[in-house]
């Protein structure tokens, strides 16, 4: 019928025919009290960008349909519908140029919106390039002050910056896991810088190339990363001794108030687990500074605690690692020195 192009309705008053839509169909049912049928689905209207059924007689909806005043149609928007939703549906011709009008006004919308958000995110990439060129500019001055730290150092060769250097080389685990890599995955011959020890570091050690240049910055403190030590290590590949001090530093950093555009470029080693703990104390949002007037410090290096005490310069170790106090637990941020090469037994710590 559908190929000889006769006009066919199908009619049904079972509660859900599986047919119902596929073919120019109607579902009757006859209300309680009610003595005629009605049209219960198939009879639809197009109001507010949406199909919505129609309610009416079977005498009606015959009335319409012989007089061509409702035609079988396909919606192409959603259906306000609490049943199925009809592949096909009888409507007047008027609702479905209505939602032809609706299709094309929505269409050009869409186009408006795609060009609004196409300059956007063209105005957005402008202003990252221009800060990207910026940074450029700032990190390449920082890796030049870098150079001249390393450079000053490997001349000097004083005693302080060899035993920096040292204590980095036993104390860290994983340096020497992080200079395979760099050799390995990024071509680079690198050692442990004589620099250690300087702040743009941010606590990390800096490894350098065979020009002194540094290429990489092991293990840096997220708690001392700002000011020169941001910019440096924004445009450095920044190693760190285990995933879990990879992703640390990652979290820690994205709470602060500066951070690269891009994000920092990180990656981590496995250091064997039978290796000394993590020199450093963990940083976290619960840890404050000591305000004690008159502090009882102790440090951490090399999961043993050792005696220390403030002082007019900073110690070997001091820049290297922070001690706390025992006192009121807080982080002793002034210059300090270790007292005695002897840990502390854990049965000579006063309690808290």
């Amino acid at each position: 019928m559908r190929a000889d192009g006769v006009t066919s309705i199908v009619f049904s008053d079972r509660p859900r025919p599986p047919w119902l839509g596929t073919v120019p169909s109607i579902r009757l049912e006859r209300p309680d009290g009610e003595k005629h049928l009605t049209v219960a689905e198939g009879l639809m209207k197009f109001e507010s960008r949406s199909w919505k059924a129609v309610p009416a007689s079977l005498t009606q909806f015959l009335t319409w349909a012989f007089a061509s005043r409702i035609v079988p149609h396909s919606p192409r928007t959603p259906t306000q519908y609490p049943q199925r939703a009809l592949a096909t549906v009888w409507t007047a011709p008027q609702y479905i140029t209505a939602e032809d009008t609706h299709l094309v006004e929505e269409e050009r919308r869409q186009r408006e919106y795609e060009t609004r958000m196409a300059a956007l995110r063209a105005a957005q990439e402008k202003k990252r390039d221009e800060i990207r060129a910026k940074n450029a500019i700032s990190r390449a001055k920082a890796l030049d002050e870098a150079t001249a730290a390393e450079q000053a150092a490997r001349a000097g060769r004083t005693g302080r910056t060899g035993r920096l250097r040292e204590v980095a080389i036993r104390f860290r685990p994983g340096i020497d896991l992080a200079l395979a890599k760099l050799a390995d995955e990024h071509g680079v011959t690198a050692t442990v810088g004589f620099s250690t020890g300087d702040p743009r570091y941010a606590g990390g050690v800096p490894l350098v190339d065979e020009n002194g240049v540094t290429a990489a910055v092991f293990d840096p403190d997220p708690g001392r990363v700002r000011g020169h030590a941001f910019r440096l290590l924004a445009g450095l590949l920044l190693i760190f001794p285990s995933q879990t001090s990879q992703r640390r530093f990652e979290k820690a950093t994205k709470r602060a108030k500066h951070k690269p555009i891009d994000g920092y470029q990180t990656d981590f080693v496995d250091a064997p687990p039978s290796g000394p703990a993590r020199s450093r104390p963990r940083i976290s949002s619960s840890v404050h500074t000591s305000t004690c007037t008159t502090p009882q410090l102790v440090a951490r290096i090399q999961n043993a605690e050792y005696p220390a005490e403030p002082s007019d310069q900073m110690g070997p170790a001091a820049a290297l690692f922070r001690p706390q106090c025992r006192a009121c637990g807080g982080k002793y941020e002034k210059p300090w020195r270790r007292t005695s090469s002897t840990p502390i037994s854990r049965t000579s710590l006063p309690e808290k």
